[in-house]
């Protein structure tokens, strides 16, 4: 694992951070010795975290509560300090008919998948500007990219997090802030193994991907590490795609 020296003692909030490509993030970034903040709406699995990554910070939160997001936000600037990075990983890949989608049903995936990235982003720029630095990572995902079907209000959120990135960058890369968006391919998750994975979705895998391999959250949680050192300080307003070359 690369060591990038800048990262250590850096605040750092991580959405959906206690599972899947979030628990991977959260492990990577404490292991580069930042402080972290990991917001997550399971507790049982967040302070299990936790006790494993002395140091860091869990803070239950229901990310579509914006006024809760705020509060979770303040609570990591005031236990650990400004915040010098931000991961907006929080998602769920609910599948859906689009001719069963009710308004509520959509306007709830849109706050699960995208809303609380503006937000959240919203809640630590004032930070950055005052340090004259930082990164935001937005989470996208190919699904809209191949042109998958079957969850229509999810496919729109994530390519919606392109605009959103590209807004972000534009507008605060003169106050030194960097936002880019990296967009994971079907990663082997537990969620994804449970309830996706079939031999038939293995073979297309098999047959897609470049890379012959099954693709972990580690994959995603290096990238978004590089993304936020200095390493990658002249990158911003990109959206970097990681999926074993199926795209």
């Amino acid at each position: 694992m690369a060591i990038y020296p800048d990262l250590k003692d850096r605040v750092v909030i991580v959405t959906g951070g206690a599972g899947g490509i979030g628990e991977a993030i959260t492990r990577n970034f404490a292991a580069q010795g930042s402080k972290v903040a990991f917001l997550d709406l399971d507790a049982g699995r967040g302070e299990k975290l936790q006790s494993e990554l002395p140091g860091s910070l869990f803070i239950k939160c229901d990310l579509t509560d914006i006024p809760a997001l705020k509060a979770a936000v303040e609570t990591a600037r005031t236990t650990l300090g400004p915040i010098d990075v931000l991961v907006n990983n929080a998602a769920h890949d609910e599948r859906h008919a689009t001719l069963e989608v009710t308004e509520d049903y959509w306007d709830g995936r849109i706050a699960v998948n995208l809303k609380h990235q503006f937000f959240a982003a919203q809640a630590v720029l004032p930070d950055m500007m005052a340090k004259k630095k930082g990164a935001i990572v937005n989470l996208g995902s190919t699904s809209w990219v191949i042109g998958q079907g079957g969850m229509a209000a999810y496919t729109a959120s994530k390519s919606a997090v392109i605009g959103l990135t590209r807004s972000l960058a534009r507008d605060f890369g003169e106050h030194g802030v960097r936002v880019n968006a990296i967009a994971p391919g079907w990663i082997m998750t537990e969620r994804q193994l449970a309830l996706w994975v079939t031999p038939e979705s293995s073979k297309e895998i098999n047959e897609r991907q470049c890379l012959k391999r099954s693709l972990v959250p580690d994959d995603i949680a290096k990238v978004v590490v590089f993304m936020a050192s200095d390493d990658a300080g002249a990158i911003t307003n990109q959206h970097y795609i990681v999926d074993g070359g199926w795209t």
